[in-house]
């Protein structure tokens, strides 16, 4: 077994349990519950899900997605979750090898998975997400190679203000509240990471990816011009195309020009 097939299978591994745990934090956090205590239950019978059925992806198929206790079915959500993470971290190790920048993608990567599905669901960014993975961008500057702190500090205040303000004009100008404090601060931990130039090309996929989601609605007549959509998950969508491969499109943008 040679090595790159070695670290192929262990992105993947360590992906599929870094996805289960990621699940508890789509799960807990927005009822501010430990992440630790209690175990893993059946949401339906409150049964402690044993080890054996907690294998991540592998004890869904098993079990046929249901509780092995009262036969009450589980969400698909929980393995789509660990095999998405999964894919997320191979890719970010078949561009990043062995490095500081891998580690900075898979902190970024895995906070984008929670902080999006947890706005789908509930309409919020925790705090306990955006503002230690802010900080974590920002020491991770001082570490990777072709970064810096500064640069960290100078994409986390342009991503937070540009939202920011935008919030702020939106509310003036209609008189109510159009984004959340929550999706600046959302862009201020992206700016952290991939610095101004990433964050904003984060922000502008999330915007399209936003706008022809809610013109969908429209057509579809499911939504109207006052619906609420879940910004933070569409930003979370273009922070895993800027990490991933924003580099190439933001060259290939300038280069054009």
């Amino acid at each position: 077994m040679g090595p790159d097939l070695i670290g192929v299978l262990a992105a993947l591994a360590y992906g599929l349990v870094i996805g289960s745990f990621l699940n508890v934090c789509i799960h807990r956090l927005p009822s501010n519950q430990s992440l630790l205590r209690p175990r893993s239950r059946c949401p339906s019978c409150g049964a402690p899900v044993r080890w054996y059925d907690n294998i991540p992806a592998l004890s869904y198929v098993v079990l046929r997605g249901r509780c092995r206790s009262c036969q009450a079915p589980i969400s698909v959500q929980y393995p789509l979750v660990e095999i998405t993470t999964a894919a997320l971290f191979l890719l970010a190790y078949r561009r990043d090898g062995l490095s500081w920048a891998l580690l900075s993608d898979l902190l970024l990567l895995s906070a984008l998975v929670v902080l999006g599905l947890i706005d789908l669901h509930h309409r919020i960014l925790p705090n306990r997400i955006t503002y230690s993975g802010t900080i974590a961008g920002v020491l991770l500057g001082a570490l990777v190679p072709g970064r810096s702190v500064a640069e960290a500090l100078i994409g986390a205040g342009a991503g937070f203000l540009a939202l920011f303000l935008f919030a702020e004009i939106y509310l003036r100008w209609r008189g109510v509240e159009g984004m959340g404090m929550g999706d600046a601060k959302m862009m201020a931990m992206l700016g952290a990471f991939l610095g101004w130039k990433g964050a904003a090309l984060a922000l502008l996929i999330g915007s399209l990816a936003g706008s022809a989601v809610g013109i969908g609605l429209l057509l579809a007549r499911r939504g109207n011009l006052q619906s609420a959509l879940p910004f933070g998950t569409f930003l979370a969508l273009g922070g895993v195309v800027a990490s991933l491969w924003g580099d190439g499109i933001i060259r290939w943008y300038w280069t054009g020009f």
